[in-house]
């Protein structure tokens, strides 16, 4: 009976062990993420983190590198409570990179002379 309920006493352990690295693990992943957004050489946007399209993420701090290949578009991010960063303007043609710390909240991004066609969306959330 002892050698059991120390067996289960010794499971559950492992079983919160392994829960609370796993937890960590991810927690530790999604911050140190990199994000990566491009825009042109044709009227296209795009936002994308390990070559998926980005829909949702955690809150906190990310590398963003913005591809811009084109002299006639930009590359700008709006967000919550007052948030707004053009990482590219209009005639920029390159890559920057920058270090942004997003809040929970809704985000844009968007070309700034081509705004109504050219843009999508993501939302950032807490832990």
């Amino acid at each position: 009976m002892k050698r059991r309920l120390l067996a289960v006493a010794i499971a559950i352990v492992l079983v919160a062990a392994a829960s609370t690295a796993a937890a960590f693990a991810r927690h530790t992943s999604a911050r140190a993420q990199t994000l990566a957004g491009t825009v042109g050489p044709g009227y296209t946007i795009d936002l994308r983190v390990n070559g998926k399209k980005l829909v949702r993420l955690r809150a906190g701090k990310y590398t963003l590198v913005v591809h811009d290949k084109s002299s006639i578009h930009g590359w700008s991010l709006d967000g919550p409570k007052g948030f707004a960063k053009d990482l590219t303007p209009v005639p920029f043609i390159g890559t920057k990179t920058v270090t942004l710390s997003l809040a929970a909240g809704k985000y844009k991004f968007y070309c700034p002379s081509h705004e109504a066609q050219m843009f999508g969306h993501f939302s950032a959330v807490e832990d």
